[in-house]
């Protein structure tokens, strides 16, 4: 009998507010690996920072979850855009 796969995606999320200089990208990294997510986090010169998320559904909602509860008060906004084809990444960098 045959599991079926979890469902995975590929995201595209760009953080904005008070996401640079207090540690977000280290977090989001280390977060990112508890969550078994593949990607990279980078921050922007706009004062945002972009976090490329590849994994299960659930994994990259864990993620996103718990970036929301590390730094409440400090993420303003967040847009997610859905990309393809996921499974570029084979692990979770910090970018610069």
């Amino acid at each position: 009998m045959n599991e079926a796969q979890p469902a995975r995606c590929r995201r595209l999320i760009v953080f904005a507010g008070r996401v640079q200089g207090v540690g977000f990208r280290y977090t989001a990294a280390s977060a990112a690996r508890d969550c078994r997510v593949n990607g990279y986090v980078r921050n922007c010169a706009d004062g945002t920072v972009e976090l490329l998320a590849e994994g299960t559904v659930d994994n990259v909602g864990r993620l996103l979850n718990s970036l929301g509860k590390s730094f409440p008060g400090y993420i303003e906004q967040q847009t997610v855009q859905e990309l393809d084809p996921p499974e570029q990444f084979d692990s979770f960098e910090i970018r610069r």
